[in-house]
């Protein structure tokens, strides 16, 4: 049966509660088997909304003394909190929750003068996932944060209180592990910066798109194939600068044999994608929602071995594994629900987003 998965973006920028998107996925409890679930929201910390927020998990005091005394080297820290949380019963053994809200210091971006602010975080979050032993950075863009862990996703939001928080966007997801462990850092959703992610499947191209990946400085540490998706949209949108419809089709090309009987731009134009960007291609049965943001878009693998369900009313665009997961949060009328196609993104954005690109296009 497989994970369930669910996101909803107001394109007005409007922000609602966290309830919302926990009713959604809760629809699709069958589809999960307790050993994981999460959220991401975006526009949560509007009172921070200028700073990186790192949501990290520890697993013990020592863990935290060591992270934040490599927090404190590269980063002012405007800000440290437990995350709030609430007991539940079915959660049990939970690690450190903590929030953090930092600036990069000035000294660090002179030392660093060829790197953005972004590919310092990226630095320090593979650092500290890969080298400080029991810490975890799960989040760690602005105005948004991870919350995930060992359980159902319904009881992970009511854990995390996520109906006190409010956002325009929201992700969601229920675990059914196949071939990885149940733990919290290998919840999903998954994050880097802004970019979040949840995935229904299998990533039977992990290996290559790891070696791929770590030519460019990415370390895969937590376990799973879903955070190679992740670090391709990093790679691809943030650093090489395409756009979303180009990083696509790398990711989800068109077959050779559609290549073969297209037109000769167009085929040369995909030929040079699997090209250059052949080790980026994903294979395997999937159904992914990402958001960076700006914008959330689905897709599945091209022979859609995965569901995926799009709608769209008023200013809210929804995807969910079943179209029962949106008819809870909002009864929909014919013509509002429609599934997409093999080899397309559904995409939803904010109408901020949508007037800067048509001003970048003119």
């Amino acid at each position: 049966m497989g994970c369930s998965i669910a996101g909803i973006i107001d394109e007005k920028g409007n922000r609602f509660s966290g309830e919302e998107i926990i009713h959604a996925i809760s629809k699709m409890y069958l589809r999960a088997n307790g050993l994981g679930g999460g959220f991401a929201g975006y526009g949560i910390y509007p009172a921070h909304k200028d700073e990186f927020c790192f949501h990290i998990i520890y697993n013990d005091e020592k863990a935290r003394e060591n992270t934040e005394s490599y927090l404190k080297h590269d980063f002012e820290i405007v800000k440290e909190e437990p995350i709030p949380t609430r007991t539940v019963k079915s959660i049990v053994n939970r690690p450190l929750l903590f929030r953090y809200f930092l600036r990069v210091k000035d000294e660090i971006k002179k030392q660093f003068y060829e790197m953005t602010q972004e590919d310092i975080v990226m630095r320090s979050v593979m650092k500290i996932n890969a080298a400080q032993s029991g810490a975890f950075v799960i989040s760690s863009g602005k105005n948004m944060g991870i919350f995930k862990g060992v359980g159902f996703a319904s009881d992970i939001g009511k854990f995390y209180k996520l109906e006190e928080y409010s956002g325009y966007c929201w992700l969601a997801h229920d675990r059914f592990p196949t071939n990885t462990p149940g733990w919290w850092g290998g919840a999903h959703p998954f994050g880097l910066l802004n970019f979040s992610i949840v995935h229904n499947g299998e990533i039977s191209s992990y290996g290559i798109n790891k070696r791929y990946l770590e030519e460019f400085g990415y370390q895969l540490t937590l376990h799973t194939d879903s955070e190679v998706i992740l670090y391709l949209f990093d790679l691809l949108l943030r650093k090489h600068k395409l756009p979303m419809a180009v990083a696509h089709k790398i990711l989800c090309p068109p077959l050779w044999s559609e290549i073969e009987r297209m037109p000769d731009v167009s085929k040369n134009f995909f030929e040079t994608l699997r090209i250059i960007y052949g080790s980026a291609l994903i294979n395997g049965p999937s159904a992914i929602i990402v958001s960076d943001g700006k914008m959330m878009f689905g897709f599945t693998d091209r022979l859609k071995l995965r569901p995926l369900v799009a709608a769209r009313n008023g200013s809210k665009f929804y995807l969910a594994s079943e179209e029962c997961a949106i008819q809870e949060v909002c009864p929909l009328k014919k013509g509002d629900v429609f599934f997409p196609k093999v080899g397309e993104p559904a995409i939803g954005k904010l109408r901020s987003q949508m007037t800067a690109d048509k001003k970048q296009r003119r």
